[in-house]
């Protein structure tokens, strides 16, 4: 299976997506008893799969990234890689060492079993899509290592969703990574954060071309509400301090004759509309539920218990300016695992969203972690 898993990476460039159909015959049952078909898993790989497999490192997206996370623009992605500075040769995440694995995450819409996607009757899923959760997700992950022929990471490295999905492998799986890379996550999503993103699916839910979570059977699609979703979003992903520097109170045109749009409005108008372009507003709120969902302690004793039965090294980072999951969240953390390791601090004035742009500090730490 090692070798297949070799040979399938040489034999692909990194501008394509792969598949593997998971459970097929059986179903996948959700950890809340709901039964999915069979689950396709869209992901895309570099550098090669050694002899022994144990250079494998798998990298985990967040909310409404995708399994593309290094290289060029293609047929599929009309993007580079949303972390295209830190994968590749000579790299933080050195393709010339390790064989790099992303997939899209379940519930995704990025080519994995998803709301859109066709469920057995024929039919795409939409409302029928169940609650999942990041158990389910991490779940599907770990079948999709087993037929990849891998049964050990070097390490796991995810931040913001990703982080949560990087922290439930460690904890549900203790010996399936030798180390664990969390940047910009939280161990269980906060009041605060469940408010953020329930509003943003009250957003979404609440356009007349919802219909009920059908829209594609009605050829309609949500997308004033998926992009409202997402401008609040960005205000969260961004810190006050760039925003009044990039931005202050600028007016874009002539606010008499256009009236007053200021430089703000303009920029989360354009990520709305730039999501809504991409992305299945079914998609962004059945994984915003899972992350809202999100606590490694739950049923595992608590907090303090779930983390101290990890036993991967692992590297803790959190951005200085992050509102959406502070500091204190990664110091939480890095506090209940064993050995309490220090918090890296990647001191950026971007905001929760530092974790993507920047590249040199993140690239620092990734390099650290996997040299250590």
């Amino acid at each position: 299976m090692l070798q297949k898993a070799a040979e399938r990476a040489t034999a692909v460039g990194p501008d394509f997506r792969q598949h593997l159909t998971l459970f097929r015959g059986e179903g996948f049952a959700t950890e809340h008893g709901a039964l999915l078909g069979s689950v396709e898993v869209a992901y895309e790989t570099w550098g090669e799969l050694n002899g022994d497999g144990s250079n494998a490192v798998l990298v985990l997206h967040a909310l409404t990234g995708d399994s593309h996370a290094a290289g060029p623009a293609n047929h599929a992605h009309p993007t580079p890689g949303w972390w295209d500075g830190l994968i590749g040769p000579g790299r933080a995440i050195d393709t010339d060492r390790y064989f790099v694995v992303c997939p899209n995450v379940l519930g995704g819409c990025r080519g994995t079993t998803g709301p859109a996607s066709t469920a057995p009757d024929g039919l795409p899923y939409g409302s029928r899509f169940p609650f999942i959760t990041i158990r389910d997700q991490v779940r599907v992950e770990r079948r999709f290592a087993e037929h990849l022929g891998i049964t050990r990471w070097e390490a796991i490295i995810g931040g913001s969703m990703g982080g949560m999905r990087a922290l439930e492998w460690l904890v549900r799986y203790p010996e399936a990574a030798g180390k664990g890379i969390l940047l910009a996550t939280a161990a269980a999503a906060t009041a605060e954060q469940v408010a953020l993103s329930s509003l943003q699916i009250r957003m979404i839910e609440g356009d007349p071309d919802f219909c009920g979570g059908d829209y594609l059977r009605h050829r309609r699609s949500p997308r004033h509400g998926l992009a409202l979703a997402r401008q609040l979003a960005q205000i969260s992903y961004r810190s006050p301090q760039e925003f009044e520097q990039r931005f202050g109170r600028r007016v874009d045109g002539d606010p008499v004759r256009e009236g007053s749009l200021y430089a703000v409005e303009s920029y989360l108008h354009h990520h709305g509309t730039k999501l809504v372009s991409r992305f299945d507003a079914n998609s962004y709120i059945r994984l915003s539920q899972a992350m809202n969902h999100h606590d490694v302690g739950r049923d595992r004793g608590g907090l303090e218990a779930a983390l101290g039965s990890v036993r991967a090294e692992v590297t803790v980072a959190g951005i200085s300016t992050d509102r959406l999951y502070p500091l204190h969240q990664q110091y939480e953390i890095a506090n209940l695992l064993p050995g309490r390791p220090e918090v890296a601090v990647i001191d950026s004035p971007i905001g929760h969203d530092g974790f993507l742009v920047a590249v040199d500090q993140v690239g620092k730490v990734i390099t650290g972690a996997l040299a250590s």
